[in-house]
């Protein structure tokens, strides 16, 4: 591990903001921000620049940012701190666990910001938007709550578009390609790192967003990855 990131995993330890694989958690994260405001995730957040951006955007709510790499949260939570941006956190964690830190209900909304497409389809069942994930996600967000998805990947914009129809679940809004829009919403304005890299060479930008059922989610996984198998062997 270079020295870079030796440092900033030591320095995170003292910071207020940010919780480490932290025990007790469910139905506490009113008692860390002091008051009972709506709560948003950003997942994968990497450096954080959502949880930033919407905390500053939105001071009367609060936002943490999940992601298992350390050294990735303390760009974002230094950034807070220094603005006293009090109404965001992070939490460090595996996203695949992430049900075992908040409580049924306690979570508004939900955002997932270029995330890893998980390309080879050994691992669709990776993506963050995979019904195995929106199952956890159902054990703690509010009814009603939206999840937002932001992705430069064609094939990931895809595959939850068929997660969407396939199970049900309520399309909010679909935005092929964000900067041909006439007008953008601060909150689809605001750029991460990985945006900028454009590692999908696609040259442009999808958004998704889209509501959970209260019933479980259909068990209609082994038709998902059938569609997937197919749209694959099409495009090789």
């Amino acid at each position: 591990m270079g020295q870079k990131k030796l440092i900033r995993f030591e320095a995170i330890k003292g910071f207020s903001n940010v919780f480490q694989y932290p025990e007790g958690m469910p139905g506490k994260w009113k008692d860390q921000f002091g008051n009972r405001n709506p709560i948003t995730l950003e997942l994968a957040c990497g450096k954080g620049e959502y949880t930033v951006g919407l905390s500053a955007l939105y001071p009367e709510q609060n936002f943490i940012g999940v992601d298992v790499k350390g050294n990735r949260i303390y760009i974002g939570a230094k950034k807070c701190l220094e603005n006293n941006q009090t109404n965001a956190a992070f939490l460090r964690t595996k996203i695949d666990q992430i049900n075992d830190y908040f409580a049924a209900g306690e979570v508004h909304s939900i955002w997932i910001t270029f995330p890893d497409p998980q390309l080879r389809r050994s691992r669709n069942s990776k993506r963050l938007t995979h019904p195995k994930f929106l199952r956890k996600y159902q054990q703690f967000l509010q009814p009603g709550g939206i999840i937002h998805l932001k992705t430069d990947s064609p094939v990931l914009f895809q595959f939850t578009l068929w997660v969407i129809e396939l199970y049900g679940l309520e399309l909010v809004k679909k935005i092929e390609h964000l900067y041909q829009e006439p007008v953008i919403s601060p909150e689809l304005a605001i750029k991460t790192y990985y945006e900028g890299l454009d590692i999908a060479q696609s040259n442009r930008i999808h958004y998704l967003s889209f509501r959970l059922p209260e019933a479980p989610l259909p068990d209609h996984d082994e038709k998902l990855h059938e569609l997937v198998f197919q749209y694959e062997k099409a495009t090789d």
